[in-house]
């Protein structure tokens, strides 16, 4: 049993989806190959939320925030080691930046990255995740679609996703029907850590770690756009 099949047998994808990409065309504009699980994902799934948390990144998608061939993963590549040199003490990174390339990104603002080693042989790139491009790092062993299964299945638990994250059972949303909330592929992630650091100092209680409540993340919007 292929890791799709399994995924596709524990989260159940769209009946109807967007047209696959022209990953010739994809490849070219990145300058490298992807893994072909990947590519399988995005074909089989579309655009949408993995469990109402998890987004992965689409080639050519409408907003830049979660577009695999748009500014965001070079643009997060940059940041990692401004925001590690930036913390009072900075850690040690497990992977050179250079070496990860972003493909989703999390409601919490966590963000998943192909470790891309070897850079010719996609196949073999393992998943790396972390908080708002800070500390800690989780590194799972296998490829996305082996990495979705298993958080997914609840095989694997990530320390930075909510512990509630399996309360109810897996599902996948296609952007075009998410309507409780602006869709995910619309959204600029949010740093949690800003939000937790402004929450505890405006008087809310709010653990470390877990599923910012949305209407903590809605009062931290309010507060700063003004």
């Amino acid at each position: 049993m292929t890791a799709l099949t399994s995924l596709t047998g524990l989260c159940p994808p769209p009946a109807v989806v967007r047209p696959s990409p022209d990953w010739l065309r994809v490849e070219a504009a990145l300058g490298k190959g992807l893994p072909q699980d990947y590519k399988e994902l995005v074909t089989a799934y579309g655009p949408g939320r993995f469990s109402g948390f998890i987004t992965l990144y689409q080639p050519h998608a409408p907003s830049e925030w979660t577009d695999l061939t748009g500014p965001m993963p070079a643009r997060l590549r940059g940041q990692i080691e401004e925001v590690r040199q930036a913390a009072r003490h900075p850690w040690r990174l497990p992977h050179s930046p250079e070496d990860l390339l972003a493909m989703g990104v999390t409601d919490n603002g966590d963000y998943l990255f192909w470790v891309t080693q070897p850079a010719d042989t996609p196949d073999e790139w393992t998943v790396a995740v972390n908080e708002a491009l800070g500390a800690p790092w989780f590194t799972y062993n296998g490829s996305l679609t082996e990495f979705l299964v298993s958080v997914l299945s609840g095989t694997t638990s990530v320390p930075m996703f909510p512990e509630d994250l399996l309360d109810h059972a897996p599902a996948f949303t296609p952007s075009a029907l998410t309507s409780s909330a602006p869709a995910a592929d619309a959204r600029m992630p949010v740093s949690t850590r800003a939000i937790r650091d402004w929450a505890n100092a405006n008087g809310y209680d709010l653990p470390e770690r877990g599923r910012v409540p949305i209407e903590i993340t809605e009062a931290w919007k309010r507060a700063n756009s003004r």
